[in-house]
């Protein structure tokens, strides 16, 4: 057993960060206010960063830096201006989703420490080696893994050297992390942006199984699971909750903290978890982890469930019945147990400060002397609570001459040490010892100043801002039309191909029979069919996928999966990034380039024309874009059946996602009907009534891509009849050739469409 585990708590705001460090936390995770995925915490400035950063070492805690969104292209300066500060603080980490980020930091910020985010939807080992070629020391896995899986994941970080982290509390998402699309379709509050609204937590019409909240999930708690992920060699237990209060987090912190530390010392654990319902809570489940997805998994409330516990603890403790009394006189007691428990954390924090340190500079000194600088400031020395006096002097190599026109005096040395009022330090000025007329030259001053600034940051020298030179947008090849793309699942549309020249792209499904070798003889036997890789493949599924491409070992793939894309490139297959791979920006093309020989890459469709018109296309890179396709709005691991039509299976197991293939339709209160489709060997799916239909595209921005790819799996339109597909194909290449009646044609055939991602972006 390897007890060198870290338990990592959420920092939403300043006092739920301080409560997470008083409760015992190894680490804990914040963001700023902006380029972080929780918009709707409060938060953090960058001066009150550098002053949590030093109280928490203080306490033997790291903090790390959320960043985990997809980045935007006119956002990279300011991204950089940020991470030209970060890397002269002492954090001890960032956690990062976009590509293009990895890049960024891998590039020009090496020293900084980067955790790949449960955003990027890790689930394979291939991803592994992946994340660590972009840079990556960490890993937070997907929280929809079970613990065998999860033992897998960890053995194959060991392999590279990469730690794994793994979500023990808190809130789930019924969907994928990375790929819910649910409120960017509408209004462009895209989860990849940390603006998500929660559609999942939504009210919906009562559905035919007698549920509002058919895709509301109960919480997750491993809490009585530490000892199997610790044997499975899990480094960081994370706990969820950066919207959450003080209270909330040092409750569940301490009751983490010490469930561990009693299992190490013991071997056994001895707490009760009772102290984790008398915060919020929508119930808790381990389901996941187990690997046992069922109905109980859900719950119809997305409210505080701590006064429904009480009530079932009441009757659960023989109770033949409860008298109202009963019921107000233990909500009483729990309201006030929720008072105590803020009012005890209000009380151990309310000392700790994050204020700036004072930072006094005296500067003296007389004619033939060397300029003194006296630096008087505060530091703090790890494990004590309190801060102690630092005090140094720095002098001048040359010595003080007389000079009348250039003397040193307090406007020429606020200048050059301005910089020294910054996020950390309140600086202070002094030359009353400094005699007047007397000056030195002035690069001794900025000499001066950089000792000092070294002195202050623990002996580590000051890196410069740097500035991102502009990249070069490289055409397409002179000449070269925008081509049509075709994707299929069926192989009955495998005719289609006699109509067109357009490339096919064939999509795999998501599971395979144990065994199944029929996709490698299927793409031997039609080499025209280039082979599409969806996004989530786990555990035996992965194998069977990766079979397929090592024995197949096709000219061309696309991917969504960033395993796949590894060993792609591992056998030196050309391979093309999917439209889920969230791509947003041209650093995310030239990573994917340089560092795994993508050729090409679709560009996402979350965001809007001036967005995409700004990206800068790498050399020999083609850009792709999907123009006609079925909106996903989410993919779950879980049931989307269970509480919508009902089911009379009582859990998942394997033969659910091979051969079911049931639709239904769900309706939020606004009268907005969504889709759910389950194709067979296939994730349950939820998509929007409309589907995507941009040919607005053609005329603004053709000449920036190399192909448009048009949807043709009929997935995602549940009972409703899809368009002749062979019509669709004409309509599309006559578009595609400059016609403007096949506007108007494809408007008439796709009855339900929209465009609105394209305007809204992200």
């Amino acid at each position: 057993m390897d007890p060198k585990i870290e338990l990592l708590a959420p920092g939403g705001d300043i006092d739920a960060i301080k409560a997470a460090i008083i409760a015992g936390a190894d680490a804990v995770y914040c963001g700023l206010d902006t380029f972080n995925a929780r918009n709707r915490a409060a938060n953090i400035s960058f001066e009150e960063l550098v002053g949590i950063i030093r109280l928490a070492h203080q306490y033997q805690c790291e903090i790390f830096l959320t960043l985990n969104i997809v980045i935007l292209e006119n956002e990279f300066k300011t991204l950089a201006k940020l991470l030209s500060k970060l890397v002269n603080t002492t954090l001890d980490g960032v956690i990062v989703q976009d590509i293009g980020m990895f890049q960024l930091i891998k590039k020009h910020f090496p020293t900084l420490d980067v955790h790949a985010s449960t955003q990027l939807t890790t689930h394979n080992r291939g991803q592994i080696p992946f994340l660590k070629k972009l840079g990556a020391s960490r890993v937070n896995l997907s929280r929809e893994l079970n613990l065998r899986e999860i033992t897998a994941m960890t053995a194959t970080g060991r392999e590279h050297d990469i730690t794994t982290e793994v979500f023990v509390h808190g809130s789930l998402c019924i969907a994928f992390s990375g790929l819910c699309y649910s409120t960017s379709a509408s209004v462009g509050n895209s989860g990849n942006r940390g603006r998500c609204s929660q559609a999942c937590r939504e009210e919906y019409e009562t559905t035919e199984s007698g549920h509002n909240f058919p895709l509301n999930i109960k919480d997750n708690s491993a809490f009585f699971d530490l000892p199997a992920l610790i044997e499975a060699g899990v480094h960081s237990f994370k706990v969820e909750g950066r919207i959450k209060g003080a209270s909330y987090v040092h409750t569940v912190i301490d009751s983490f903290r010490k469930q561990i530390d009693g299992y190490l010392k013991t071997g056994e654990l001895l707490e009760d978890g009772e102290r984790l319902y008398k915060v919020f809570n929508r119930d808790l489940t381990n389901s996941f982890l187990k690997g046992d997805l069922n109905q109980s998994m859900f719950i119809d409330n997305p409210r505080d469930n701590s006064k429904n516990h009480l009530k079932d603890k009441l009757t659960q403790n023989g109770a033949q019945s409860i008298s109202v009394v009963q019921i107000h006189d233990a909500e009483q007691t729990l309201q006030q147990e929720k008072s105590q428990i803020q009012a005890t954390v209000d009380d151990k924090i309310k000392h700790l400060s994050i204020a700036k340190l004072p930072l006094t500079l005296s500067f003296s000194g007389q004619l033939g002397e060397p300029l003194s600088i006296t630096v008087s400031t505060q530091d703090f020395v790890v494990g004590q609570t309190q801060l102690v006096d630092k005090v140094f002097t720095v002098r001048s190599r040359s010595v003080l001459s007389s000079s009348d026109d250039a003397s040193i005096d307090i406007g020429a040395i606020e200048k050059r040490f301005k910089s020294l009022n910054n996020a950390e330090f309140e600086l202070t000025l002094h030359t009353k010892d400094l005699a007047a007329g007397l000056s030195i030259p002035f690069k001794e001053l900025t000499t001066l100043r950089k000792q000092l600034l070294r002195e202050l940051n623990h002996g580590v020298a000051v890196l410069p801002a740097v500035e991102l030179p502009k990249l070069e947008k490289h055409p397409k090849p002179a000449g070269e039309a925008v081509k049509l793309s075709l994707l299929i699942c069926d192989e009955a549309d495998i005719a289609l191909g006699d109509l067109t020249d357009a490339d096919i792209y064939f999509k795999l499904p998501d599971a395979y029979k144990r065994g199944c070798t029929k996709y490698v003889d299927f793409f031997k036997q039609n080499p025209r069919l280039i082979p599409w890789f969806p996004s989530v493949l786990i555990g035996k599924d992965y194998d069977a996928a990766l079979n397929i491409l090592e024995q197949v070992q096709p000219e061309l793939i696309v991917t969504n999966n960033t395993g796949i894309a590894n060993r792609a490139y591992e056998l030196g297959v050309k391979w093309i990034a999917g439209p889920f791979l969230n791509t947003t920006n041209s650093y995310a093309l030239l990573a994917m380039q340089e560092q795994f020989d993508c050729h090409g890459a679709f560009i996402s469709n979350e965001i809007n024309q001036q967005q995409i018109k700004h990206i800068a296309r790498p050399k020999n890179f083609k850009m792709m874009y999907s123009i006609y396709h079925p909106i996903l709005l989410m993919a779950s691991r879980q049931c989307f059946f269970q509480q919508s039509v009902g089911c009379e299976k009582p859990r998942i197991d394997n033969g659910c996602m091979l051969s079911c293939d049931k639709s239904t339709s769900i309706t939020n209160l606004k009268g907005d009907e969504f889709a759910i489709d389950k194709q067979k060997a296939g994730y349950p799916s939820i998509y929007n009534q409309d589907q995507f239909l941009n040919t607005e595209i053609i005329n603004d921005l053709a000449h920036l891509f190399d192909g448009f790819m048009v949807d043709l799996t009929n997935i995602g339109a549940g009972d409703k009849p899809s368009p002749d597909k062979a019509r669709l194909i004409y309509q599309f290449e006559q578009l595609l050739a400059g016609s403007d009646s096949a506007i108007a044609t494809l408007d008439n055939m796709v009855t339900q469409s929209t465009v609105l991602q394209y305007h809204n972006g992200l």
